[in-house]
């Protein structure tokens, strides 16, 4: 980027199935007081009619049909990829089921900083920015490495300062600057689900960058956080095995780096007073998986 010249940004959007969802965060876009320069969207081999939703011409849409669903850290790793090796000098990373304020963009854009995160609020206008205030992986007793999120430490948006430093994002309204990439690399696909934004996170900080939560930079989340109740079924393995996968990476001395197992040791004794066999088996898959993820992404070849 030449001195003095405003900086470009590009959106990137993963979807799958939601099509009446995409409507709403796509309509916000086009009414962004700073309008985005491109907007990536990955979409998951939807089979509902999203094809056509993205028939519209009120956005500089660039769509990519996956012939199958690479969930939405493989979504993420392709449409950064691609914003990427555009040349765009920041990315926003957004959901299909997230509604930004018209001055959600330009109050990032606003804002000189590598690492950015838009501070989300359910339909009520109730404060639920679960972004991590604390993540702690040196303290082998702290069964969750999330000791603090925004929303718990602040309880409303009036009651935060302009901006709160985190220690972890979501890929609902995250935004980066290019050089953060060629640093540390690209979301890694690999989870499939649920963790790919804690990891990249946690690299950035590694790396040496702050990552900010920005008060005035509104984004409505359409759906409720239920997820958690879902450790016997499907998404039940993501959590546990991405959980461990991060332990495994990160934790910062051996009793973190072996929690894991203490955790899927915990799980299954407990299985018949709780989740029963599914969630039982879960674990134990999760476990063996998680220990072939233990290799950290690489950054890219560098393309300036």
């Amino acid at each position: 980027m030449t001195p003095g010249t405003p900086e470009s940004v590009a959106v990137v959007i993963v979807t799958f199935n939601r099509a009446d969802l995409l409507v709403g965060m796509l309509d916000a876009l086009a009414q962004q007081t700073h309008p985005p320069d491109a907007v990536f969207v990955i979409d998951n081999a939807s089979s509902d009619h999203t094809a056509q939703v993205l028939g519209r011409n009120d956005l500089p849409l660039r769509i990519t049909t996956m012939p199958e669903n690479l969930g939405g850290a493989g979504g993420f790793h392709l449409g950064v990829q691609q914003a990427y090796e555009a040349g765009f000098d920041r990315i926003w990373l957004v959901d299909d089921d997230v509604v930004p304020a018209p001055d959600c963009l330009a109050t990032l854009m606003a804002q000189d900083e590598a690492c950015l995160m838009s501070v989300r609020e359910d339909t009520h206008g109730h404060l639920v920015e679960k972004a991590a205030t604390r993540f702690d992986l040196r303290n082998p007793l702290a069964i969750k490495p999330k000791t603090g999120m925004v929303e718990t430490e602040f309880g409303t948006r009036a009651a935060m300062p302009e901006r709160v430093e985190i220690q972890n994002v979501a890929f609902e309204g995250f935004m980066v600057r290019r050089d953060v990439i060629d640093t540390i690399g690209f979301p890694d696909p690999s989870y499939f689900i649920f963790y790919d934004d804690v990891d990249f996170a946690v690299r950035a900080r590694r790396a040496g960058y702050r990552i900010w939560a920005v008060r005035d930079a509104v984004l409505v989340r359409q759906l409720d956080f239920d997820q958690q109740h879902d450790l016997a079924g499907w998404k039940g393995f993501y959590m546990f095995r991405n959980l461990f996968v991060v332990h495994f990476r990160y934790g910062e001395n051996l009793l973190v780096r072996l929690k894991p197992y203490l955790i899927a040791l915990a799980v299954v004794l407990l299985s018949p007073v709780r989740g029963g066999r599914a969630e039982a088996r879960n674990v134990i898959r999760a476990i063996g998986s998680a220990r072939g993820m233990r290799r950290v992404p690489e950054p890219p070849p560098h393309r300036r």
